[in-house]
């Protein structure tokens, strides 16, 4: 391992040292986490561009579409550019300021990420199980204050995190073997008395996740248990076809983040860079899968983003069909202005 000597100047910088063991591999290790967060950027940024300018697509559902892809973008965008930076320039200081604000961030975008998935679970339960009230349960302006609800309280749960770390003596020590300020490896930085802070990580971890899942498990219950009173096969397919995106995204977003959470704290016996490579990969594979989950499943979404896309690639042939349809407008005129003459005649 790299030694750095911080000089008193410099007792206020962290050193992430990226993915340990795996230094001398950073260059190749970031092709794919770069082509990962471009395609996911290029997939979220779509998505919302083409709600935005369809009006026909202002609807609850894909409200919760455009928030879900706020939170992947925002999510990857707080450590990926960081990551990158420690790749590519080997530029691995960061300030103490500086890497508790991206702890913050970081962790409240996640919780605002998993609130969003607890509402889209909802929105499932509504629609197949009172579709007949889904348009006055979830209307536009409820899905922004279920949002704004969700944002609340990651702002709330997680910004004790950085503050409990504020004002603890750091070691001399404080190379951080990650690719990003992730709570709990700050906390071990510390030489401090960091039970608090390790407590209610954990605890904030378990009633975060455990409560999302407990809404989740209870909605896909009740959607189940509906489901099953149907007895026409074709509508079970039917319903069941409405929750696959939703249940896509569940298996890319938890199994995955509870097991890292859980190792970071407990796994001595997993290998650090196996532990690091999957916490990042967490973040940058479901934002890249999201929207071609969502783009495949929703014929209505589809096909908005296949009109974008054939103007986009067919600019001659959007002209030569509009030089076409002035022709013939022209042609319809003169033969009106024709017809008026030899009726004069």
């Amino acid at each position: 391992m790299e030694n750095f000597n911080l000089t008193p100047s410099e007792s206020s910088i962290f050193i992430l040292n990226g993915i340990p063991g795996l230094e001398a591999d950073h260059i190749w290790i970031s092709i794919p986490f770069s082509m990962f967060y471009i395609m996911g950027l290029l997939g979220n940024f779509t998505v919302l561009f083409v709600v935005g300018k369809e009006q026909t697509l202002h609807k609850p559902m894909y409200l919760l579409l455009c928030m879900l892809a706020l939170t992947d973008i925002s999510t990857s965008t707080s450590f990926v550019p960081k990551t990158l930076c420690i790749f590519w320039f080997n530029l691995k200081s960061i300030t103490v300021k500086g890497c508790l604000t991206q702890m913050f961030f970081f962790h409240a975008l996640s919780t605002m990420h998993s609130a969003v998935l607890v509402t889209m679970a909802f929105d499932r339960y509504v629609a197949i199980c009172n579709p007949l009230r889904y348009a006055t349960i979830l209307t536009n302006a409820r899905i922004f204050k279920l949002g704004l609800l969700g944002m609340i309280r990651a702002v709330l749960f997680i910004l004790p995190m950085p503050l409990l770390l504020t004002g603890k003596p750091f070691c001399a020590n404080r190379i951080i073997p990650h690719t990003y300020c992730d709570h709990i490896a700050v906390a071990k930085m510390s030489c401090g008395d960091i039970t608090a802070s390790r407590t209610y990580g954990l605890v904030m971890a378990f009633v975060i996740i455990g409560f999302d899942l407990m809404i989740i498990g209870l909605s896909y219950g009740l959607i189940i248990k509906a489901v099953l009173r149907i007895s026409s096969k074709e509508a079970h397919q039917k319903a069941l076809n409405t929750c696959t995106a939703h249940i896509c995204a569940l298996l890319m977003a938890y199994p995955v983040g509870l097991f890292s959470t859980l190792t970071h704290r407990f796994g001595q016996g997993i290998a650090p860079h196996v532990h690091i490579i999957l916490s990042n990969l967490n973040y940058l594979i479901p934002p890249m899968l999201n929207p071609i989950i969502y783009g495949v499943k929703t014929k209505e979404l589809r096909d908005k983003v296949l009109k974008y896309i054939h103007r986009m690639y067919s600019p001659c042939a959007a002209d030569f069909k509009a030089s076409r349809r002035e022709r013939i407008l022209e042609l319809h005129y003169v033969t009106l202005d024709l017809r008026g003459v030899y009726s004069t005649m």
